[in-house]
């Protein structure tokens, strides 16, 4: 199935960038906050920063079911089962301390990404990967911070 690239989509595709950007405010703000914040706020703002990338886990596992449901077998097997993936890594990883969590969701981020990034060139999606491994980069790495604060 073929999409409009990118550049054929004009203003659509200035609202993806800019919802894109303005997702990772949550990852940044809050790991930038996990180096400020002491005692109680300091456990809260380490929960809301691992809630956030394990909810960002869960839309990008969601994706697949999207991309799975028109598909035939054994194409579509895959997507399904990948979905639910993200979910389950995430849920386990909110479920561990920040400081081991948080790396958990980071790398489920990297591996959600090598997972998007064999799989959206077949749907016509090449052209996003830049915008994606960006977000994914800044997503990581405000992770990463946010356990190395705790």
């Amino acid at each position: 199935m073929q999409h409009p690239a990118p550049q054929a989509q004009g203003d659509i595709a200035t609202l993806v960038q800019r919802l894109g950007h303005a997702g990772l405010i949550p990852f940044v703000g809050l790991a930038g906050l996990m180096w400020l914040v002491s005692g109680d706020v300091h456990a809260f703002v380490a929960m809301a920063l691992s809630a956030y990338a394990a909810t960002i886990a869960a839309f990008l596992g969601g994706i697949h079911w999207g991309m799975g449901l028109p598909l035939d077998a054994p194409a579509r097997r895959f997507h399904l089962v990948w979905g639910v993936v993200p979910s389950l890594v995430a849920w386990v990883a909110l479920l561990m301390p920040a400081y081991a969590g948080l790396p958990v969701l980071a790398l489920l981020l990297v591996v959600c990404y090598g997972v998007d990034r064999r799989s959206w060139a077949q749907w016509g999606w090449a052209d996003w990967l830049p915008l994606r491994a960006r977000l994914t980069a800044v997503s990581v790495l405000s992770c990463l911070l946010g356990a190395s604060a705790t």
